[in-house]
């Protein structure tokens, strides 16, 4: 198994298994922890079945290198990363995200919080193919529990209080089950929470961030201000508004960049987003004066273009917000709060917020199988897309790109009408499938 954009992934107890785990942990303790200046990690996990058995193998994995494990236990992915930066310790996440129960993966963060550059990635890896006999005395492992976290998501209020406001929160049976009743609860505001009941299994089955109906039920029935639906790992979050509609990650970054920009505190009047982000928000940052700073899909990147450009908020559509002056990593809790906050101090209406805050333009992907991955395939069509293109001059653009993961190109369009967006995606597409250096079939998905 190799990295792919967050981690290691995959079926657990097939592709994913604990020998594989172990020498996982000793391959990451010799880099990571290599210089002798980091003796200690952090382990947490989500609440999968199979999370217990991998994080047990892992850690084992870290101790045969002399490294001293402190197990969190059943935590959100942004905990992990906390415990890192405050211990100066690595980090690791046993969890599969937003994936099915089966599924399962390992995140790891280096010294400090930080997701691992590509080249510390590539360096694991290599360590893999040559582990021989342990030579090191052996690191203990032993159970650490911490309420820092709990009190770090407190304190980004600032003193400020939520209260007066109704929120309902999806925990998706995952790992911040344990905990959303008491942070929320803190803030001041009057809590419902539903799907915080872990089997093992339901984790975010027809639940969380990725099937927000229930929630949006809910929201409607208690008459609440906002509701706020977390994925499996608990490090990035879908809002739904007071109406019962959808409020994606784009909204919210839209929200927060307005009102960082108001209160002077968006550092050089600038946010940060990937190519995926909806062109309806880069044209409401240029009208609110707001800089945009575009990066590839992955929330890695973001937080590479956020330290190299020394700015305080950026993230994806899908949700994963980073404020890189409050976290090292994408925390859905912690948005939660901020949007919140916003909601609390402006005296309006979500639903208000995010219509002001950007005007969403029809999008429509399609994924189209290729008989082999080609990271040139923008290039490969650039004619084609520039005649696609052409039509939609600055109220419509076109995104092709291959899947980091799969032999599959994507392509995306927005467009000011759904059925132009649709039209011109479709057309796009057929190019693909004929075109005879992609060998394309037909495509799986149509969104």
């Amino acid at each position: 198994m190799q990295f792919g954009t967050d981690g290691v992934r995959g079926r657990a107890n097939a592709e994913l298994t604990p020998s594989f785990a172990l020498d996982l942990g000793r391959a990451a303790a010799q880099v990571l922890c290599a210089s002798g200046l980091v003796s200690q990690a952090v382990v947490g996990g989500d609440s999968r079945v199979s999370t217990s058995m991998l994080e047990a193998a892992f850690a084992a994995g870290l101790a045969c290198e002399g490294v001293h494990v402190l197990r969190l236990g059943l935590v959100p992915t942004p905990a992990v990363a906390y415990e890192a930066a405050r211990l100066g310790a690595m980090g690791a996440v046993i969890s599969a995200s937003h994936n099915p129960f089966y599924d399962n993966g390992i995140k790891l963060f280096a010294a400090g919080g930080t997701k691992l550059a590509g080249d510390v990635e590539s360096r694991i890896e290599q360590a893999l193919t040559r582990l021989s006999t342990p030579t090191r005395d052996p690191g203990a492992i032993e159970d650490h529990q911490s309420n820092h976290y709990v009190e770090h998501l407190i304190a980004s209020l600032q003193g400020r209080s939520l209260r007066g406001l109704r929120v309902v929160v999806d925990a998706a049976n995952g790992a911040a089950s344990h905990i959303v009743a008491d942070v929320f609860s803190r803030t001041g505001a009057q809590v419902v929470v539903i799907n915080a009941a872990p089997s093992g299994t339901n984790i975010n089955q027809g639940c969380g961030a990725t099937s927000p109906a229930g929630l949006q039920a809910v929201v409607t029935a208690e008459r609440a201000h906002v509701g706020i639906a977390l994925d499996g790992d608990a490090d990035r979050l879908i809002a739904v508004d007071e109406c019962g509609d959808i409020v994606d990650g784009d909204h919210i970054i839209a929200i927060c960049a307005r009102d960082m920009r108001q209160r002077g505190v968006l550092n050089h009047n600038t946010v940060v987003v990937t190519v995926m982000t909806n062109l309806g928000f880069r044209l409401a940052m240029r009208a609110a004066d707001i800089e945009v700073v575009e990066t590839d899909v992955g929330d890695r990147y973001v937080l590479e273009a956020l330290s190299a450009g020394d700015f305080s908020l950026g993230g994806e559509q899908s949700g994963h917000v980073i404020f890189p002056d409050r976290a090292t990593t994408g925390d859905g809790m912690l948005t939660a709060i901020a949007l919140l906050d916003v909601v609390q101090r402006s005296g309006r209406r979500l639903s208000q917020l995010a219509s002001e805050s950007m005007t969403q333009l029809p999008q429509v992907l399609v994924n189209i199988q290729v008989a082999e991955r080609r990271p040139d395939v923008a290039e490969l069509l650039a004619s084609e897309i520039a005649a696609a293109a052409a039509p939609l001059g600055e109220t419509g653009r076109i995104l092709v790109r291959p899947s980091g993961t799969e032999p599959l190109v994507r392509v995306m369009v927005e467009a000011p009408t759904a059925e132009l967006a649709r039209s011109t995606a479709e057309g796009l597409s057929a190019v693909v499938r004929a075109h005879p250096q992609l060998s394309a079939l037909d495509p799986l998905t149509d969104g």
